[in-house]
């Protein structure tokens, strides 16, 4: 049994990673990739995303759309301070190709609405194109069968500022409309289940590089300025929430736990703007969203290690 799905990213590092699971795990069958404003500059990341493409073998087999510049009220911000390019430097001759002409807000409802309730989304980026999607399209959550989100955290820490996680603090007004809007949304939120559980330390690190294959390789290249920057505030390895997030989608098996909550986001906060208030059925607030809590950390690291150990052929040369 396969699963249909639409990834919505800002391609950078785990992005990246996330994309490969998607493009090589055997139950994943992804239609589209399509593209918000968020980790690294809006061209940066579509090129990316070609190189994602490109290492797994599957350059020109997914469309690419451009969706949303820019959050629905603010201005873009980046972290690119975190990702630099967010590639590691790699490069490759891009040239012949380009991304559908379709945006990616109007791939979105289409591509659900052809397939109501077969197409699961995986969002590891701002908000911003799904709620659009909601906003254009008040039958777009109903169309969609599951909703993994990469953002926010549970009760805990941020990791852009003290209160809020990336993804949420760039466009909280979108992120606040999603929750709203009556997907069946999973969340996978930073703290604590990405500090806790999916973090790799430098054993399983040098374990991935050991594999000797072009994905291997790519991992480690496009995850090390990724690495330099959380060994500077202190997380001694590299963060996987994106990855985390589609390989919960394709195995459930890796979930421990999970539970029902009510989940909002704070948009007015001079201190906590982006802030995920997540209520676990004490505040007669009704749940809106399955929330992760813990998952098989070993077992989501050898899956990773497996997909990363095969053996793929790129189809352009991979510059440094």
């Amino acid at each position: 049994m396969t699963v249909p799905l639409i990834i919505d990213t800002d391609t950078a590092q785990d992005d990246c990673v996330a994309l490969i699971t998607a493009l090589l795990d055997p139950v994943a069958d992804l239609r589209a990739i399509t593209m918000v404003a968020g980790n690294v500059g809006f061209e940066r990341q579509v090129r990316n995303a070609y190189l994602t493409l490109n290492v797994t073998g599957r350059l020109g087999e997914i469309p690419i759309h451009l969706g949303c510049r820019r959050p629905m009220v603010r201005q873009w911000e980046s972290a690119e301070n975190v990702h630099g390019d967010g590639a590691g430097g790699l490069d490759m001759d891009v040239s012949g190709l380009s991304p559908e002409a379709e945006h990616a807000v109007d791939a979105l409802i289409r591509l659900t609405a052809e397939s109501p309730g077969e197409l699961s989304v995986v969002a590891i980026g701002p908000l911003t194109n799904i709620a659009m999607a909601v906003v254009k399209d008040p039958g777009f959550a109903r169309n969609v069968k599951t909703l993994y989100v990469m953002g926010g955290s549970n009760n805990g820490r941020g990791n852009i500022t003290a209160a809020a996680e990336f993804n949420f603090y760039v466009d909280p007004e979108a992120a606040k409309t999603v929750f709203a809007a009556g997907f069946d949304v999973t969340v996978i939120p930073w703290d604590p289940l990405t500090l806790r559980q999916a973090v790799f330390g430098q054993e399983r690190l040098d374990a991935i590089a050991a594999l000797g294959t072009p994905l291997s390789d790519f991992f480690t290249r496009v995850c090390a300025a990724t690495l330099e920057f959380d060994r500077s505030v202190g997380i001694d390895g590299t963060t996987h929430p994106d990855s985390l997030t589609s390989a919960v989608l394709f195995h459930p098996e890796l979930v421990r736990r999970a539970s029902r909550y009510h989940v909002d986001v704070e948009t007015g906060g001079e201190l906590t703007r982006g802030y995920s208030a997540m209520s676990w059925g004490v505040h007669g607030l009704p749940a809106n969203a399955t929330v992760v809590e813990e998952i098989d950390a070993e077992g989501f690291y050898s899956y990773l290690k497996g997909l990363l150990s095969i053996e793929t052929k790129p189809n352009r040369k991979i510059s440094f």
